[in-house]
């Protein structure tokens, strides 16, 4: 398994759209072990392939507190909502160290293949829902921060920026 470079806001390739993923196969499955080594890796719960510059739909996320039990969700979809909304602090991967208030449904229905290729259905509530709902906003080319005010988000997208220039600059040294 492979630790993969995770994008960083703002780059503009988190705003591509993930394909549907033909046939899941070695490569999928090779891609599937390479996220969930660079989530754990990363102490995240949740990666979008989006997010490791493969734009096909796969996701993989672990919300457990023991960190033992990976989900994989390749083509997923919500095929239900609740119409009760929940906000919560969410982060993520991509803007590390910045975490914000985010409303999502408080419930949803997903159905995916899972790294088998087999069909899969089930409900998520809690972090859970928060994670299959921010994760697939990754596969339409999404950010949380997109759900903030453009103030903040300008603010973010700045800091950021120069987050990554004094990497550069250390690198070069």
């Amino acid at each position: 398994m492979a630790l993969l470079p995770i994008l960083r806001f703002p780059d503009p390739r988190l705003h591509t759209i993930a394909q549907p993923v033909a046939q899941v196969d070695d490569r999928i499955r090779r891609l599937v072990d390479d996220m969930l080594a660079t989530m754990y890796d990363a102490e995240g719960v949740g990666l979008a392939a989006t997010q490791v510059d493969v734009h096909e739909r796969v996701i993989v996320m672990d919300t457990s507190d023991s960190r033992d039990q990976p989900r994989v969700l390749i083509n997923p979809e919500i095929t239900a909502r609740s119409a009760e909304m929940h906000v919560s602090d969410e982060g993520c991967l991509s803007v590390p160290t910045i975490y914000d208030r985010v409303e999502r449904h408080a419930r949803v229905t997903v159905r995916a293949l899972g790294r088998d290729g087999q069909p899969y259905e089930f409900e998520a509530e809690g972090l859970t829902a928060v994670c299959v709902q921010h994760e697939m906003d990754h596969l339409i080319g999404k950010v949380f921060v997109e759900y903030l005010s453009p103030l903040k988000r300008d603010r973010i997208k700045s800091k950021m920026l120069k987050k990554s220039r004094e990497e550069q600059s250390r690198i070069r040294r």
